[in-house]
């Protein structure tokens, strides 16, 4: 699915855009309003209300006039029911306030693609993963280890699908805070902790990699 991502802060659209494009989805990114407006035809637009050249509201009935098929989904730190209200009421499909998860969005995604009647081409999110003597079942939530079942808490399995669907190549601290706590801001002991708890959940320390200065990695092999 080619997604249009409006967000003119160069860090949350950074990895945003790249939980995107791991899920499959085509994203192209737009820092202003004039910029969303002038951009190609997409299947879904994440529409930030607080852009530096015009309101959000505005930019999403514009938008709306240009096209009634587009689903556009407002994601915003303006989190008051007057705001959601003006917001649907401005066009969009769909409300997501800031913090998140990307499991949410990706639901949210999901539903407004489904209830709109646009989800012919997108794709599901892949239900289960094998990474060496790892499976992780995403639907169900389990995971095995060379065929013995592991069980994690509700953040160790967040944390370890996110690691799992990028085997063998490092995920910044940053985007494992976004998609595991909703936000950037969580605490650096608090992903630290649970990193060495899902360690010794997995009986291997080496299988999650620490790479310093960056985040980590799981071994893919």
């Amino acid at each position: 699915m080619r997604v249009l991502l409006v967000e003119d802060d160069l860090r949350v659209a950074a990895v945003l855009a790249a939980a995107l494009r791991r899920r499959g989805h085509e994203v192209v990114q737009a820092l202003t309003a004039a910029e969303a407006v002038r951009a190609e035809p997409v299947d879904l637009i994440l529409l930030d209300m607080n852009l530096p050249d015009r309101d959000g509201l505005e930019v999403c009935r514009r938008i709306r006039q240009l096209s009634e098929e587009v689903a556009i989904i407002a994601v915003t730190a303006r989190g008051e029911e007057h705001d959601r209200v003006a917001g649907l009421r401005a066009g969009a499909d769909d409300y997501v306030v800031k913090p998140f998860s990307m499991v949410e969005l990706q639901a949210r995604i999901e539903a407004v693609m489904r209830r709109t009647g646009r989800a012919a081409g997108a794709a599901r999110v892949t239900a289960a993963l094998q990474v060496g003597d790892l499976r992780v079942d995403v639907d169900a939530r389990r995971v095995w280890l060379a065929g013995r079942e592991v069980g994690l808490s509700r953040k160790e399995f967040d944390l370890l699908v996110v690691l799992a669907r990028q085997a063998g190549t490092v995920v910044s601290r940053d985007r494992l805070q976004m998609e595991v706590w909703h936000t950037t801001w969580a605490t650096r002991h608090n992903l630290d902790v649970h990193v060495a708890a899902l360690r010794g959940k997995l009986d291997d320390a080496g299988l999650v990699e620490t790479v310093r200065g960056v985040g980590y990695r799981l071994r893919a092999g």
